[in-house]
């Protein structure tokens, strides 16, 4: 099966992009032909090239709304889909899924789009949430399948009445496991805080240095892991909290795993999210997780049992939930564990890729397109 993955940007290494490179990476292994088509020079071309998948630029394709370029970006992703003949295009965040759906409907070809996350969900300004509604409401009308990574963004998806019940699949994202030498010691003593995200709008890495300005009489450290356009004002919030020589600033990092294996708790303070697969690198390290309760971060921690879950934006909840965890090593090995075997349970990439290649193949077989080759690769133990 020749497919082809359609996605905005390169130069951030996200949840879209990473889910992307995985799925990419398994097809082109079980002998499929992947192709990524992406706009951008970023360090995740190199990331796709290094394990043999075929990569499109797009010179027209950016992350801001421009619409002459965007209708340049049009045709020239739909000559591209033309020439590559695919057998089912797979669409990746807001413009490319736009732009994709249009492009592979006009050909028809079979399309799909993946929703990392609805930019009309809570959290998001209230004028930005009612466009994109609207505009993912007639989009969605191109679409053979529309796969949200949680529950709650489809339940939000068939309220927001952008496709039918039948035509919105949740696959919950998954991420291939690592060695026992990578997991964390949860108990260990003086503990350090992660939180893996970038320096943007969605994230509130305010909220959590506010909360850890009211926690200097306890030990402990934390580190921030990415890079983003509000890092120089973190770091100004940080020297004002006078937090500096206990919080540390990492910036883009390819060594996540390592990181975390050093980690104690994890935090992800946000506004919204789709379903953060932050939070699952967190579970299969055995960390306890510190979360705002937004879309599907319910579907991945239960509270009070594999970590805390706060109301967004609430620095004090955070703290509370960061100082029972600080002052109770047990709590947070017992935690850990829990948060492992929910790892293992139902986030392990072999059951997202198991699910995914279903979808894959109900699609194609709903346009009486049957395709050799469609069925799902070796799910190294899925499910058991």
């Amino acid at each position: 099966m020749k497919i082809a993955y359609v996605v905005t940007r390169s130069d951030a290494v996200g949840g879209a992009q990473v889910h992307v490179r995985d799925l990419a990476g398994a097809l082109r292994d079980s002998g499929h032909e992947p192709v990524v088509l992406c706009g951008g020079n970023g360090p995740w071309l190199e990331q796709l090239k290094s394990r043999h998948i075929e990569v499109v630029r797009l010179r027209h394709m950016e992350r801001s709304i421009s619409p002459l370029r965007d209708l340049r970006a049009l045709f020239e992703l739909r000559s591209w889909l033309r020439k590559l003949a695919p057998d089912l295009v797979s669409t990746h965040t807001a413009k490319a899924g736009w732009l994709g759906r249009i492009a592979a409907f006009s050909l028809g070809l079979p399309v799909m789009f993946t929703a990392h996350g609805w930019t009309f969900t809570d959290g998001v300004a209230e004028n930005a949430s009612r466009l994109w509604r609207v505009l993912e409401r007639i989009a969605g009308r191109l679409a053979d399948k529309i796969v949200t990574v949680s529950r709650f963004d489809r339940d939000l998806a068939l309220r927001a009445r952008i496709a039918a019940p039948d035509r919105v699949v949740a696959i919950h994202n998954g991420m291939p496991d690592v060695p026992s030498a990578l997991r964390a010691q949860a108990g260990r003593q003086p503990p350090h805080l992660v939180m893996v995200a970038r320096f943007e709008e969605q994230k509130d890495h305010r909220t959590l240095l506010r909360a850890l300005s009211t926690l200097q009489h306890l030990p402990w450290r934390t580190s921030f892991v990415g890079g983003g356009p509000l890092e120089a004002s973190m770091r100004e919030l940080c020297a004002q909290l006078r937090l500096g020589n206990r919080v540390s600033f990492l910036g883009a990092r390819s060594d996540v795993a390592d990181i975390l294996s050093d980690a104690q708790i994890f935090v992800l303070c946000t506004h919204w999210e789709g379903l953060p697969r932050s939070i699952i690198e967190a579970m299969r390290a055995g960390l306890p997780v510190v979360a705002t309760r937004v879309a599907g971060v319910p579907e991945l921690v239960e509270h009070g049992v594999s970590g805390l879950l706060c109301a967004a934006a609430d620095q004090h909840a955070v703290a509370a939930s960061l100082e029972q965890l600080l002052g109770s090593p047990s709590l947070r090995e017992a935690m850990g564990v829990e948060a492992r075997r929910r790892y293992l349970a139902g986030f392990r990439f072999e059951h997202m890729l198991a699910r995914t290649m279903e979808t894959y193949a109900e699609v194609l077989a709903s346009r009486a397109r049957p395709r050799p080759g469609i069925a799902a690769p070796d799910a190294g133990g899925a499910g058991k």
